[in-house]
């Protein structure tokens, strides 16, 4: 299908062009745009090519048979669809989906199967205010925003591992009444957020924290709230050959220089992590693999930490494939009211077509894997088929599989570790990450160790955290739980 570039811009443009058709029903309203939910299948049709230089007028080809999902557009089912284009220059729509200086198309009702009239992307998305309050709650937040501090270290390991200036940002909440003269400390929390957070609603948490300890509902402490996003996805405060030394840059460089500028508890009693989703793995993994620094992790539906179970998939059997389990039936990633509503096998497709960075089965890669012939990370298993490459599963035992590491590691572990692990998962996981939780909480449990690894009944991947109409009511009791090791005998 052709698509035209109609806008006029200082230089050629580069990125991927990626088109979507969504069929018509009778009687829906148009919407205001047209996107791939990769959290309900595959139902919108996607294909996508990458173009190097593309200026106004000139038009650029997509093949819509071959770099596409479900599949060819050839084979779709007739009848009338809805298509919109998208050109991705940021590169990062895996992650962050379209944004500012993208360029879209007006959505056009066409006939498919069949050739289509050229496409022309006539408007760029102007940048917005990260911080304009759209929400109610982000209304009552806004006030707060102010009082939180920005985090710019430049990191010399990171820096060095690639050649360039690398930052380590992030937005940190002061307690109340918290001075920079005063011989007081304060416990400090390490905090990451889940695939799709970035610097500023990495601010908007920071807000919260301080809002919510103004208010007396959680107690006075320090809250680092860390930036874990890369071009890559979500580099996890991992070392890794491919993504570089996150993990030692934060526990050698920034945590060092954060206790030189401000008052905290520089102890590991006083400091702990708490990070939900991939941050709750980031959490998880740096306090197994930096048991002395800090004082405790409340790790909340992390990604998979034994990976038997990887989202459903145990990429360690005998001919291991992700996509199918030992029986042939696909493997669920995604469910919702209790019903599976999407498989790994079409989020994982999906996210190929979109782009080769940013989507989270890619991030898994840039994170556990070695590094290929290519330069670029070896993929765990092949997008097409679903089969797992053995040797790159072994490396992923061997280096980030936490359950692994703690039972082959635990005498060594067990003196700085022990009591330290808090996993909270609901038993209605979203993505299914309860397996992979049950399945830590039994090696812990086969070595005798003391962690706590609980399951919240009916609770999703986004619920998790509210109960009686608190969406922080979770968040309350672990910092109450923080308190009682950072503060014994202390209330708030």
């Amino acid at each position: 299908m052709p698509v035209q570039l109609g806008v006029d811009t200082p230089a050629p443009l580069a990125g991927r062009i990626i088109v979507f058709a969504e069929p018509v029903k009778p009687g829906d309203k148009a919407p205001e745009s047209i996107d791939a939910n990769p959290f309900a299948g595959t139902l919108t049709a996607v294909a996508a090519r990458d173009v190097r230089s593309l200026s106004k007028g000139q038009v650029a080809v997509v093949d819509a048979d071959t770099d596409t999902v479900p599949g060819p557009w050839s084979q779709l089912p007739s009848g009338k669809y809805r298509v919109q284009a998208v050109l991705d220059v940021n590169g990062d729509y895996n992650y962050s989906g379209r944004g500012a200086n993208d360029v879209v198309s007006p959505i056009t009702e066409v006939s498919l199967p069949g050739a289509l009239p050229p496409i022309g992307l006539t408007s760029v998305i102007p940048a917005t205010d990260p911080y304009a309050a759209q929400s109610e709650r982000g209304k009552t937040l806004a006030p707060f925003l102010a009082k939180t501090l920005p985090v710019d270290f430049v990191s010399p390991e990171l820096s060095a591992f690639w050649g360039r200036p690398v930052h380590m940002r992030g937005w940190i909440a002061l307690p109340p009444g918290y001075s920079p003269t005063s011989k007081a400390t304060w416990p400090t929390v390490y905090a990451t957020q889940g695939f799709g957070g970035n610097l500023p609603s990495a601010r908007w948490e920071a807000a919260s924290r301080t809002q919510l300890m103004e208010q007396g509902k959680i107690p006075p402490m320090i809250w680092v709230v860390l930036d874990e996003s890369s071009p890559t996805g979500t580099h996890e405060f991992a070392d890794s050959v491919n993504n570089g030394p996150w993990g030692a840059a934060l526990t050698a460089e920034l945590i060092p220089s954060l206790e030189k500028q401000y008052r905290m508890d520089a102890r590991p009693s006083g400091r702990f992590l708490n990070g939900h989703s991939s941050g709750g793995w980031a959490t998880l993994w740096l306090q197994t693999c930096y048991p002395k620094i800090f004082g405790g992790t409340w790790s909340t539906s992390p990604d998979p930490s034994d990976f038997h179970d990887f989202t459903g998939a145990d990429i360690y059997r005998p001919n291991a494939n992700v996509y199918v389990d030992a029986t042939g039936k696909p493997v669920p990633l995604v469910r919702m009211n209790g019903k599976d509503v999407a498989n790994l096998q079409d989020f994982a497709r999906l996210e190929s077509v979109l782009g080769p960075y940013g989507g989270q089965m890619s991030s898994f890669d840039w994170v556990f894997s070695p590094k290929g012939a290519d330069g670029r990370p070896m993929q765990m298993f092949d997008r097409r088929t679903g089969a797992v490459d053995p040797v790159v599963a072994a490396y992923w035992r061997d280096h980030y599989d936490i359950a692994y590491r703690l039972e082959h590691n635990w005498p060594a572990l067990k003196r700085d570790l022990d009591g330290k692990i808090h996993v909270i998962v609901g038993t209605e996981d979203t993505f299914h990450l309860d397996g992979a939780a049950r399945k830590l909480k039994a090696v812990l449990e086969r070595l005798g160790a003391k962690a706590d690894v609980r399951f919240l009944p009916g609770k999703t991947h986004g619920n998790l955290y509210e109960a009686n109409g608190d969406p922080n009511a979770l968040l309350i009791q672990i910092t109450k739980e923080m308190q009682a090791v950072a503060r014994p005998g202390k209330t708030n």
